[in-house]
């Protein structure tokens, strides 16, 4: 694990993506919420924030982050695709782009999983960093 113990704490923020492409009978069921699992939209969202408090248990050598906020919204794209962004916030002597990166991913993973009945051929795509804000790099946001 890397050393951070000499860097100062400061806010710091990321946003993530992922993108979820399915056919038009999983999009119509989560849309209109008739899916026999429930609102799928509601456990994605749930399913992202509990993951990205759990990222340093996925992923060896991540810091445990003290998370002051974690958002999961959702979007659709003029493709049809559903947009799914995640934003994380911390003040800490790390970034929390890896916990932005594992709540859009498992909230991605967690609408696979509700609307997989409805269409196997479901993919998640395009899981990437969007922004980052804080610690010494500053900030960055990827050029669309």
């Amino acid at each position: 694990m890397v050393d951070v113990s000499g860097k100062r704490s400061s806010t710091r923020t990321a946003r993530a993506e992922a993108v979820v492409r399915m056919n038009r009978d999983a999009r119509s069921a989560l849309q209109s919420a008739t899916l026999s699992k429930g609102d799928a939209f509601v456990a994605a969202q749930l399913a992202g924030i509990m993951a990205a408090k759990q990222t340093s248990s996925l992923i060896p050598l991540t810091h445990p982050l003290p998370l002051a906020a974690v958002d999961v919204r959702f979007d659709w794209r003029d493709d049809g695709a559903l947009r799914i962004e995640a934003q994380a916030r911390t003040a800490a002597q790390t970034g929390v782009e890896m916990e932005a990166m594992v709540a859009a991913s498992i909230a991605a993973l967690t609408v696979y999983d509700m609307t997989k009945a409805l269409d196997k051929s479901i993919t998640i795509e395009s899981v990437r960093l969007l922004s980052k804000s804080g610690g010494k790099s500053g900030a960055w946001e990827r050029k669309r």
